[in-house]
């Protein structure tokens, strides 16, 4: 007997949006992931015709098989793709978090390009009952380039139902007091490891917080990922008790010969050794999982870098992954997003212990 529609259970979901990874380290693999991502005209805004010559000309064929292996150089064993293993771990934590709470809300975990593809989740999500949908992406600074596409998607697959949920969308929390105090707790937990200690800053040792780049030309159109990534890198240092000069933001992963946001990580990294540093502590605080750019790119390329140049002492600080702190984070996030919306057994009391949580991580912020 087929089901009434209007008679399912309703509930409230919690997607969390994240980039993607190839399924496997093979130049077969990252020559189609690479051609998805490379192709949006979100990430590359060249005219199609010219980049289309470029891409499948010059880029794939010669890149998906360099790349190929430096994710071959990160692939965890048994695991896969590190991007993948922490995202799901992510999705997975919070939902139990949510369930231990005594709430009913589906959370699942959708990339922009590969597999779990969006239109797949949703599809999930709609005959689990969804009837409210809350997008989290994992990019904590706003970027047209990835929170912009990765909601475009999202609403390209809405745009095709007849019946859509309720929508609520988190722009960035690049500020929130959350994300800065897990931030904060996963650099001060690497310094405070036994046989750890914080860096000599009064001897020049410098704290590192390197962001994933963009050309110059996405600011000057009015992109604001610059100025969130240097209010994430101001905030982060206030609150570790840093001194300006103590701490430096940089970005990495440029390409092309056009000019991209400075200063560049490589180049500041290379600077440093020359000029007597002996040692750095290097954290990606716009990446909330590790993957290949903090794997291979900062924790291995740069290492080099730093070494070849004089430095003597680098510590590549791991992203936060799925650290209590984190995952502790991204529930307050959502849940100041989720209110007014009914989460299956939750009743006013605990609606109200829910703005209380939320008023305590901003009290814990502002006193330090």
């Amino acid at each position: 007997m087929n089901q009434n529609p209007h008679l399912r259970s309703t509930k409230t979901a919690i997607l969390l949006l994240n980039l993607g990874t190839p399924s496997a380290p093979t130049t077969k693999a990252v020559r189609a992931y690479l051609k998805e991502f490379l192709s949006d005209p979100r990430v590359v805004e060249i005219p199609r015709v010219i980049w289309w010559c470029i891409l499948n000309g010059i880029i794939l064929p010669i890149r998906s098989s360099a790349s190929a292996k430096k994710y071959a150089s990160i692939w965890l064993p048994k695991l896969g793709s590190p991007l993948m293993h922490y995202s799901r771990l992510q999705a997975k934590e919070l939902g139990e978090r949510f369930v231990n709470q005594g709430h009913t809300v589906l959370v699942d975990l959708a990339m922009r390009y590969g597999k779990p593809a969006t239109q797949e989740v949703l599809e999930s999500l709609k005959a689990q009952g969804m009837e409210r949908l809350l997008l989290l992406p994992l990019y904590p600074q706003y970027s047209a380039t990835t929170t912009a596409s990765s909601f475009d998607e999202v609403f390209r697959v809405l745009g095709t139902w007849r019946d859509q949920p309720e929508l609520r969308l988190i722009k960035h929390y690049h500020d929130h007091p959350a994300y800065i105090l897990a931030l904060r707790d996963q650099v001060l937990s690497m310094w405070e490891k036994e046989g750890q200690d914080r860096p000599n800053f009064a001897k020049g040792d410098r704290f590192v917080m390197s962001f994933h780049g963009l050309p110059k030309r996405n600011l000057m159109k009015g992109d604001p990922y610059h100025c969130e990534c240097l209010k994430t890198g101001r905030l982060l240092g206030e609150a570790l008790g840093l001194e300006l000069g103590q701490y430096v933001v940089t970005f990495q992963s440029r390409f092309g010969k056009a000019e991209w946001l400075k200063p560049y990580t490589a180049p500041t990294i290379e600077k440093l050794g020359k000029e007597g540093c002996q040692r750095i502590d290097i954290f990606c605080p716009g990446f909330p999982a590790d993957c290949l750019e903090t794997l291979e790119e900062i924790a291995m390329e740069a290492r080099e870098i730093f070494l070849e140049h004089g430095g003597k002492d680098y510590r590549y600080i791991p992203c936060l992954n799925s650290s209590p702190q984190w995952i502790e984070a991204l529930d307050e996030i959502a849940s100041q997003h989720l209110v007014g919306w009914p989460l299956g057994t939750e009743s006013d009391a605990e609606l109200g212990e829910r703005h209380q949580r939320a008023e305590l991580v901003q009290s814990r912020f502002l006193s330090g």
